[in-house]
């Protein structure tokens, strides 16, 4: 009889521990479980914290309406430069993202210019939102335009339709460089469109061709 109520009572012992050690697993298991989801919960907030961040910064950037082509007619009043870093007909490499499929294009120079660029900022006449710092509008494409350059800063009308809504608008500058401009070229690298006489890719947006 003594014998069996030890059996039972290292039974009993060994019940207990092994529903101890099946609730203790669960309680790391859960545990393990809820630090995955906190995990999972932080980098997600990481993600979207980023995105709104470049959303941010890109923000008035948008260009989808650009005319990427145009009839290569220049403004009147606009010289040839006299010894372009890149001579017409020659090729160099566009530095630049302010579209779409131009950045580490091959360009064909149709034409280079001595003037002063601007980044204008404004809202379009078809409205829409305010477009910021639009790369480039030239000296001989604003309305008011004398023989010195513009301060940013400055009110001002545009003549130039890079972009719908653009043209006649008044817009802001934001900022001024003289420098040689140039007209080219170019096969877009995201969807192969052949871009003719584009306007306008600055000398510092060009490097040679390696």
């Amino acid at each position: 009889m003594q014998s069996k109520k030890i059996v039972i009572g290292i039974i009993t012992i060994f019940t207990v521990l092994i529903l101890s050690a099946c609730v203790g697993a669960n309680e790391e298991e859960n545990t393990e479980t809820e630090s995955n989801t906190e995990e999972n919960v932080a980098n997600n907030n990481e993600m979207d914290m980023e995105e709104s961040d470049t959303n941010e910064d890109m923000e008035g950037m948008d260009h989808s309406g650009m005319n990427h082509s145009s009839t290569g007619e220049i403004p009147e009043g606009l010289q040839e430069a006299d010894n372009p870093s890149y001579e017409v007909g020659s090729q160099a490499i566009i530095e630049s993202d302010h579209m779409p499929g131009m950045n580490g294009a091959e360009a064909t120079i149709v034409g280079a210019y001595d003037t002063t660029v601007y980044t204008v900022s404004y809202t379009p006449t078809t409205g829409g939102e305010p477009v910021e710092n639009h790369k480039w509008v030239i000296h001989e494409e604003i309305e008011e335009a004398g023989d010195e350059p513009f301060e940013p800063g400055t009110e001002v009308t545009l003549n130039a339709d890079h972009m719908e809504g653009m043209n006649g608008v008044t817009a802001v500058i934001d900022s001024a460089e003289k420098t040689t401009v140039y007209m080219v070229d170019f096969v877009a690298t995201d969807s192969e469109e052949e871009v003719k006489n584009h306007k306008w890719v600055t000398e510092s947006e060009l490097s040679p061709v390696e």
